[in-house]
């Protein structure tokens, strides 16, 4: 009999698993261009974080939605700040509760770089670097082709896991499935202005988060190889400014040339100092604390295929840095110049040796690594260069006492997170984003992007995966933002998905 009632299980889970997929696509064909102008209706929204007013008319459309479909909503407010929105949606007799984070901010906008109106969504019958070339907003399914594109601000950053989960929802409601797990959502407002009050909403909410087995944030793009995703980590983030000084005033090249130091030339020599010609940091102890990788990550590593020759076909880079291939550098914290400034260049240059130089370095962190500590490496380093180190600008005393000064202003940051695969809730996920995307489904322990994971993973003590949906090449953060329609699709499929996992 008990080998029977295993047979009954096995036999319920994958009937369950293939009428969910079944279920999704006949969904999405018989709405799809009702989801595309939902989607198009949340685009048109401004959603920058710094501009209160629209990101509230965000927050309360969203709520709107959410309330349609049955789940219990508030939004959990903070003075002068983006609210989150947060919804729960209870199953009788449910055992696990997953929470769905999703951000609804997106980044600032010049509207002079992009091709169209970045509020206003336009259509496209594929990328425009592909040629694509714009559509009216289709009438019927028949007129859907899942290369074509939506533009507009947010469209895979990351407004598209909100529709996703709104139409999910929309399909085990019409089909009378119920979902095995508690859902909580949990929207976040200022995820791009840098998530700073998300700990304390977190604090002062405990009540609400402190039931959740599960978090799945619905956030980044799926593999460069177009194949999907499951992301187990994030690297951390921290960064300084570093100022270097010549004479207290520009002075003419021509008359204090070969004389007075260049604050350009003390900078650039400071910096190349820090990596090897490979690309690898040479800063003492600046790798040491990095955490191995477990067996079944170390194995999960050898399925991810290696991409490093078309992404430098695509990018026009011909030496990359390191000897490892593009996955495995993001294993390893990094070292980013992200600016540099001294003097002018082009038609504004002039004949002057200028009085400082300044350098913006940013630093991505893998698991292991302490942010405090890895900017006191980079400090110990500049002192070992013979740089006397400040935090204002010298005055001439502080000037005249030491040959080489260097303002260091550092940044704020925070650690990496990682999940272990290893969970038996992971795993459950893992089945079940593989009854969606089979066996092309990537696992990679880490993503190379940022996100304050952490608070979940290491405050809250909780796991946490990643589930990328849009395409790697949607121009997140950037000009000309999009989601590819078949992208969309999939989101839609593995939201439905998770929402049924296996009791």
């Amino acid at each position: 009999m008990r080998f029977i009632a295993i047979i009954l299980l096995f036999l319920s889970t994958f009937l369950n698993a293939q009428n969910i997929k079944k279920l999704s696509e006949k969904h999405i064909e018989e709405n799809g261009v009702q989801i595309i102008q939902e989607y198009k209706t949340l685009l048109s929204i401004p959603n920058v974080a710094f501009d209160l007013p629209n990101i509230n008319k965000n927050a309360d459309y969203i709520i709107g939605e959410l309330n349609k479909r049955g789940v219990e909503t508030k939004l959990l407010r903070m003075v002068g700040t983006p609210p989150i929105i947060y919804g729960s949606y209870p199953i009788k007799g449910a055992k696990r509760t997953i929470a769905f984070y999703v951000h609804y901010d997106g980044q600032p906008v010049d509207k002079s770089t992009w091709t169209n109106d970045p509020w206003e969504p336009t259509y496209y019958s594929r990328a425009i670097y592909e040629g694509g070339t714009p559509l009216s907003f289709p009438t019927s399914f028949d007129e859907i082709d899942e290369e074509h594109r939506i533009y507009a601000r947010s469209t895979g950053d990351d407004k598209a896991p909100i529709i996703t989960i709104l139409t999910a929802l929309n399909l085990l409601q019409a089909n009378k499935i119920k979902p095995t797990s508690n859902l909580i959502f949990f929207f976040e407002g200022q995820e791009e202005a840098g998530s700073k009050q998300l700990q304390q909403y977190l604090n002062d909410n405990r009540e609400l988060v402190d039931e959740i087995d599960l978090w799945l944030f619905c956030d980044g793009p799926v593999h460069q190889s177009r194949r999907p995703q499951l992301v187990f980590g994030v690297r951390g983030v921290t960064g300084m400014e570093i100022t270097t000084y010549g004479p207290n005033r520009p002075l003419h090249s021509g008359h204090y040339g070969n004389w007075a130091p260049v604050p350009g030339q003390l900078l650039s020599e400071l910096i190349a100092s820090m990596k090897d010609d490979e690309g690898d940091v040479i800063i003492d102890g600046f790798y040491d604390d990095v955490e191995p990788l477990s067996d079944t990550e170390i194995q999960a590593m050898k399925n991810i295929p290696r991409i490093d020759e078309d992404l430098k076909k695509e990018l026009g880079i011909n030496n990359p840095e390191g000897t490892e291939s593009y996955n495995e550098r993001l294993l390893k914290p990094s070292l980013t110049i992200r600016g540099l400034s001294s003097g002018n260049t082009g038609k504004l240059a002039r004949n002057v040796v200028p009085s400082t130089a300044t350098a913006a370095i940013g630093m991505r962190l893998v698991k292991g690594c302490d942010p405090e500590k890895q900017k006191d490496l980079v400090e110990a380093h500049i002192r070992k260069q013979g740089f006397h180190i400040v935090r204002e600008d010298p005055d001439n005393e502080t000037r005249l006492k030491y040959s080489k000064i260097a303002k260091v202003t550092r940044s704020s940051g925070y650690p990496a997170a990682r999940t272990s695969m290893d969970l038996p809730i992971i795993q459950s996920v893992i089945g079940r984003a593989k009854d969606v995307a089979g066996e092309d489904l990537i696992l990679l322990p880490t993503l190379g992007g940022s996100l304050p994971l952490y608070l979940f993973t290491d405050e809250l003590n909780k796991p946490a995966i990643i589930l990328p949906i849009a395409n790697h090449d949607n121009n997140q953060h950037a000009a000309d933002e999009n989601m590819r329609i078949g992208n969309l699709w999939y989101g839609i499929k593995l939201m439905s998905a998770l929402m049924t996992i296996d009791k």
